[in-house]
């Protein structure tokens, strides 16, 4: 049997892919005016941006206990090995309670084979190493050898490179000061963010939001692999306009063929808010920029 890839829904892989590949993604909490619920479950990231729309401050919590006792349990009775690709342990806590379900899991189910590796990633930067993973499963590549990808990707391998609109969420969170966010909003500065360590890392700004797109597709073309059949990912906080500026600029101008685009899903929406974009791409530190070959799409 192949390895079966699970992961969280901080993944923001659109769902055609998660059904395609056979991906198991488990969900994280949302609540919303003190309600609680199972993001993709009972809730939709449509949802969620209304409800942000509307004045709510949606929040999240990590995913349930029971969604990966009830999963692990599933497949450590049908004999199937394993691999739990979870969202940033620098930015939740679901890393480390699904390792520890995995130990416990263990001690009833010795022969159970699971493998829980964390990202340091989210969104499509998390999906990407998802999406590259259960096409290998789905191609029969060698556990191990899928496994070891995974690792290599995870220390550093996927660049991660966004801007927001709404610098209050980002106050909120800590990220930026007060004096920031309020002079931000005033002088329509733009931070650009990358991940670093699993943390999202503001390191410049530029002003208005043509400026930040044009500075992400510079970013992506310094940091990418530069192999043109590489995926390259691109998300939005319910900001299609801006998505669809930056795709065509990765495509016209740097040549970029195999392009996943997604809203922002629900776990980041409640950090990050309206507006704002990503790209995603492998960068150069790895010897190969991704499992297509030349001419292949996803």
């Amino acid at each position: 049997m192949t390895l079966k890839i699970i992961t969280d829904s901080a993944c923001d892989l659109p769902q055609d892919l998660v059904q395609k590949y056979d991906i198991d993604v488990l969900p994280f909490l949302v609540y919303i005016d003190e309600k609680e619920y199972r993001d993709g479950v009972n809730v939709t990231t449509r949802q969620v941006y209304d409800a942000i729309h509307g004045g709510s401050v949606p929040t999240t919590g990590q995913v349930p206990m029971d969604a990966i006792v009830d999963t692990f349990k599933k497949y450590a009775s049908e004999g199937r090995q394993c691999l739990y690709l979870s969202f940033s342990s620098k930015l939740s806590g679901t890393y480390n309670t699904v390792r520890l379900v995995a130990q416990e899991m263990k001690k009833t189910f010795q022969d159970f084979q699971v493998t829980v590796v964390d990202s340091l990633s989210g969104s499509l930067g998390q999906g990407l190493m998802v999406l590259e993973a259960a096409h290998m499963a789905r191609n029969m590549v060698d556990p191990d050898r899928i496994i070891g990808r995974v690792q290599e990707r995870a220390k550093g391998n996927v660049e991660h490179l966004f801007s927001v609109d709404d610098l209050n969420y980002l106050y909120r969170g800590g990220r930026v000061s007060y004096a920031s966010s309020f002079l931000g909003g005033l002088l329509q500065i733009k931070p650009i963010l990358h991940v670093q360590d699993g943390l999202m890392i503001p390191f410049q700004k530029v002003r208005g939001k043509k400026m930040a797109v044009k500075r992400i597709v510079e970013l992506v073309k310094e940091r990418s692999f530069g192999n043109q059949d590489q995926i390259i990912g691109i998300t939005h906080a319910d900001d299609p306009k801006t998505a669809t500026q930056l795709q065509s600029l990765l495509q016209d101008t740097l040549g970029y063929k195999n392009i996943i685009v997604n809203l922002i899903g629900s776990v980041l929406a409640c950090h990050i808010g309206i507006g704002g974009v990503a790209a995603f791409a492998v960068n150069a530190k790895v010897s190969e920029p991704n499992f297509l070959i030349p001419g292949e799409t996803i």
